[in-house]
């Protein structure tokens, strides 16, 4: 059978549309549930009939003095791998999430929702957004919850997953009927695009990184659209300035050796132009895409960990 389409190393497509992925190494949940590192954390169902999953890392001492209402802000992360690939069980993404629930003293809600292509977009908006209801309706439950402050909910995700983060706060905002407060956005290293090109990616020798990123858009978008579906040109999407005026403060992270540099830094300006209430950007200057994931326990990871504190620490 041909191959269609290839991520060498995580993904191919078959040309009778079957998929195949390769993971790299995976933290499966285990009966104690955990960790040497100061947390412990255990996989849950979200929606049973859509496999859509979850990770919630706890931290162990969750008596931070800054914490005069013995409760825990929570963070709902999103994935990266361009619709297409990741899970929260990877090694990185675990690690990362773990040591930030400790740093922050939150509690993390790691999402695992449907890939394309199997399941296209706007799947991936309705699983991340079903898990906020999920949410919700956990918190009277769950015992690993009963701390948990829906009046400070942050939005968080790498690559694709900021990219749902964005989304996922537009819904949020707009259904009057969420018991969840989402009081900001995280977005590291956010996926976006167009059919226009920008300059850097019409660039000599850029040729290979656009080529891959139009692969993974054409896998995740929905058969028919191109890439000014509103999910990654966000000029398309119909927000009202009265919506604009209401969404979260949001921080976007960027790396300075990434090539999605450039689409995030549009992504902060496009906010501003839209006049949310608060816009920032941080750059890690000498680190590339998703590096978090990637190298964990880098000194530069935890400089982004420490970021993302101080900034829900903020609101």
């Amino acid at each position: 059978m041909s191959i269609v389409a290839e991520a060498p190393g995580f993904l191919q497509v078959f040309a009778d549309g079957s998929v195949k992925r390769f993971d790299p190494e995976m933290v499966h949940a285990s009966s104690d549930h955990q960790s040497s590192n100061g947390y412990k954390f255990k996989d849950v169902i979200i929606a049973p009939s859509k496999a859509i999953t979850g990770r919630i890392f706890l931290p162990d001492d969750h008596h931070s003095p800054h914490l005069s209402s013995g409760r825990l802000p929570v963070l709902v992360y999103f994935h990266g791998g361009g619709f297409c690939i990741g899970s929260t069980t990877w090694l990185g993404y675990h690690h990362f999430l773990g040591d930030f629930s400790v740093a922050s003293q939150s509690i993390v809600l790691s999402v695992d929702y449907r890939l394309a292509p199997e399941n296209r977009l706007p799947g991936a908006y309705d699983d991340c957004f079903y898990s906020l209801e999920w949410l919700s309706h956990q918190v009277s439950s769950e015992p690993w919850l009963a701390q948990a402050d829906l009046r400070r909910v942050f939005l968080s995700g790498d690559s694709a997953g900021g990219n749902i983060a964005h989304q996922v706060a537009i819904r949020a905002m707009r259904n009057k009927a969420l018991d969840v407060k989402i009081k900001g956005l995280l977005s590291l290293h956010p996926y976006f695009g167009s059919e226009k090109r920008t300059p850097i990616e019409l660039a000599e020798g850029a040729e290979g990184q656009v080529s891959m990123n139009d692969m993974f858009w054409g896998l995740s978008i929905p058969k028919g659209s191109n890439r000014d579906y509103f999910g990654c040109n966000l000029e398309m999407q119909e927000v009202s300035v009265e919506e604009w005026s209401r969404f979260p403060a949001v921080v976007v992270y960027v790396a300075g050796l990434d090539f999605l540099k450039e689409r995030g830094v549009m992504y902060a300006e496009f906010l501003r132009r839209k006049r949310v209430k608060e816009v920032r950007i941080v750059e890690a200057e000498e680190e590339s895409h998703v590096f978090h994931v990637f190298y964990p326990q880098s000194e530069a990871t935890r400089l982004l960990q420490r970021q993302m504190s101080e900034f829900m620490k903020s609101y």
